[in-house]
């Protein structure tokens, strides 16, 4: 039986990008994170989560497309900001220095229509290839649960085995995950 699947495109996200991109990151969190956290938890990952419109104003933050329809979003930052989006307490817009320190990689989210279709690994390969372009030797970055499988897969590594988020209380897990360039 032949693939009929179409090929991930790719462009950089603009402005007018943001109301469908908030609407792909609640959707993914709400249904690709719940087999692996609580309802409370994926309850805190909105609260955690979203979109850091700076990586728009980089230039470093990529929509993917499958036949014209938006299946995902992510990019890399040069920024000192690991996780979390405008809202996310801790934000750190200081510049990391290429070769002294890692390039993030930033916000990573998949429609649940396209999940497994090779839209994370699209945009890891874009951004990887831009932080290279830049003289970053290496990537990190803050996996969830549900992103983790699609990291190590792609060459990534863990750093520490947990870290957490926290909001209202709860806990949210995370994985400080990285890879050399």
């Amino acid at each position: 039986m032949g693939s009929t699947t179409m090929p991930v495109t790719l462009r950089r996200a603009t402005m007018d990008d943001v109301p469908p991109l908030r609407a792909l990151m609640a959707a993914s969190i709400g249904q690709l994170m719940d087999a692996f956290l609580t309802p409370a938890q994926v309850a805190a990952s909105h609260e955690l989560m979203g979109l850091d419109t700076q990586l728009i104003e980089d230039g470093t933050y990529f929509i993917a497309e499958i036949d014209g329809d938006l299946a995902g979003s992510g990019g890399w930052s040069r920024r000192a900001t690991l996780f979390g989006g405008n809202h996310t307490a801790g934000r750190s817009d200081a510049l990391l220095v290429p070769g002294r320190d890692r390039a993030r990689v930033r916000a990573m989210y998949t429609a649940p229509s396209a999940a497994r279709r090779g839209v994370g690994r699209a945009i890891l390969a874009a951004g990887e290839d831009a932080a290279r372009a830049e003289s970053f030797t290496a990537v990190e970055l803050a996996a969830t649960l549900a992103g983790e499988p699609l990291y190590r897969a792609c060459g990534y590594v863990p750093e520490l085995a947990f870290e957490e988020m926290t909001s209202n209380g709860v806990a949210v897990p995370l994985i400080r995950m990285v890879k050399p360039l």
